[in-house]
């Protein structure tokens, strides 16, 4: 699409032995930084798998002048947790490192993801900075705040999810309740979360829509910018629908120009 330039297979740090990845849609035409939107797939935590992203994220966010970094991160079979939120915060410390060439301003850097992938752009937006969850992929230092959160279909927590998937990989053998809590994005549900955009579907069985309301109505009456879409009838795989991935990009960037220019700049 002359419209937007694509860049692939971009190096942005290191996942224990392995080299991250990340690709990016940016507007062919840029006059002066723009917000940046980080994409984080889903795939339960089993699978990671960036490039389905293109159609449904990376090109209309672009298109509509944001740049879109689709990422990834490593899954429960190359490293168990806290790997997986590692490598997001990687992400983001990348991106704002990097903001200059990407022509993205660094205090305008949204972390969106899909499913589990929710799960880690939710809870990185919840903790900023907090060194469990930093990592060492690159760029120490930088800020991980970020201005805004984007989650489709998000795992908001993580309790819900462990009592009815096998997950001993990833988190081993029965994970305390404190443990749980502290990866669940809604227990940083307060006044200090950043504003908020969700997506789901009602009769979604993998990731329950009650979860989400209940990450939506905490956020509310924290005094957070939250808005909710939920799609009568619609599966956890909505989104692979032309006419709804672009219904969600629509949305995205209306969400950016409302909410993520009142963000106060973040230092790099």
């Amino acid at each position: 699409m002359s419209d937007v330039v694509v860049e692939e297979g971009v190096v942005i740090g290191k996942g224990g032995s392995r080299e991250l990845k990340v690709d990016v849609f940016r507007p062919a035409v840029q006059h002066g930084p723009v917000p940046g939107v980080l994409f984080m797939p889903g795939g339960g935590w089993r699978n990671c798998d960036r490039t389905a992203l293109a159609e449904r994220y990376g090109y209309p966010i672009a298109k509509y002048g944001y740049v879109c970094v689709n990422g990834e991160y490593r899954v429960m079979d190359e490293a168990p947790w806290p790997a997986q939120i590692h490598d997001v915060k990687a992400a983001i410390r990348w991106a704002r490192a990097n903001s200059s060439g990407l022509g993205i301003e660094p205090s305008q850097i949204v972390i969106a993801g899909k499913s589990s992938g929710g799960q880690l752009a939710l809870l990185a937006g919840g903790t900023p900075n907090v060194a469990e969850f930093e990592g060492s992929g690159g760029n120490p230092g930088v800020s991980t705040e970020v201005a805004g959160v984007v989650g489709s279909a998000p795992v908001s927590n993580m309790t819900d999810i462990v009592q009815r998937r096998d997950l001993e990989t990833l988190f081993g053998t029965n994970p305390s309740a404190e443990f749980l809590k502290a990866i669940s994005p809604i227990t940083y549900a307060n006044e200090s979360y950043p504003p908020t955009l969700i997506f789901h579907g009602t009769a979604d069985t993998r990731v329950h829509h009650h979860e989400t309301m209940r990450f939506f109505e905490k956020l509310g009456q924290a005094g957070v910018p939250v808005d909710l879409h939920l799609y009568a009838g619609q599966d956890h795989f909505f989104d692979r629908e032309p006419h709804f991935y672009q219904a969600v990009a629509d949305a995205i960037a209306l969400f950016i120009s409302r909410y993520v220019p009142l963000r106060e700049q973040v230092a790099a």
